[in-house]
């Protein structure tokens, strides 16, 4: 069994310094590895992401982790992403990482993603060249996504998770209005987890969303956007290929 841990949309910022810490140094008691699903800081600072750094830094178990819509605000995400690993942050952008856990393999799959919409309610590659590359970004994340996810597959990894900002499904957008909903996640998302394959899906950038959700694969996914999960963290239970139960993770709150 592996015990995965995972959290997004924690948006620290200059004053929140210490507040996530205890919690996250309880995890070697409760998980393997923490995810982190975009969104750390307010307005993607590197003197936020330091702040997330000193958070997550030095921690027993691996940190792996995309950036957020937010980590992009100051247009400094390579700044942002570079302080995170320096602590030791694996960040991913259509990338993978392998965590070994007591001699298995979990491979971590990761891009921010990006908005379109879902099945029947998307946009598409069509009219203006804004709305084209709007689309065609969305494609992208979603094109790297698989090939990470591919990757994997040929690295040994008998547990896959993809790790996301933006939703790949609308289950998890539940409680959103319907009206943003192409600016909270893209369907291409979801095409490239059930084309690839993975035993979990998480993600953040909803939240008002629903926790629970699952690809048209089959795929679990789930929505850790700490306003949704209402805690530090919450925990996953991976038994192989089998689908994942949840832990409570009521060690640690938020705010």
């Amino acid at each position: 069994m592996i015990r995965v841990a995972a959290v997004g949309d924690i948006h620290m910022g200059l004053d929140s310094q210490g507040l996530l810490r205890p919690a996250f140094d309880t995890l070697p008691g409760c998980a393997d590895l923490l995810l982190l699903a975009g969104d750390l800081t307010r307005h993607g600072t590197p003197e936020e992401a330091r702040v997330v750094a000193e958070e997550v830094g030095g921690l027993p178990v691996p940190v792996v982790a995309v950036l957020g819509n937010h980590d992009h605000h100051d247009e400094k995400p390579e700044e942002v992403a570079a302080v995170l690993r320096a602590a030791g942050v694996r960040v991913l952008e259509g990338q993978s990482t392998v965590v070994e856990v007591d001699g298995a393999r979990i491979g971590v799959a990761g891009t921010k993603g990006f908005g379109g919409g879902f099945v029947g309610r998307s946009g598409s590659e069509f009219g203006e060249p804004l709305m084209k590359e709007f689309i065609r970004y969305s494609r992208r994340c979603a094109d790297g996504l698989r090939t990470a996810l591919d990757e994997l597959a040929g690295q040994g990894c008998g547990t896959r998770v993809a790790l996301t900002h933006f939703s790949p499904v609308p289950d998890t957008l539940a409680g959103e209005p319907p009206e943003i909903y192409p600016f909270l996640g893209s369907y291409l998302l979801a095409e490239a987890i059930d084309t690839a394959g993975a035993d979990l899906a998480v993600h953040g950038h909803a939240h008002a969303g629903t926790e629970h959700g699952m690809t048209s694969g089959g795929v679990p996914v789930r929505n850790v956007a700490q306003p949704v999960i209402r805690r530090a963290f919450s925990v996953y239970h991976l038994h192989g290929h089998e689908v994942p139960t949840t832990a409570s993770a009521s060690v640690g709150t938020f705010g």
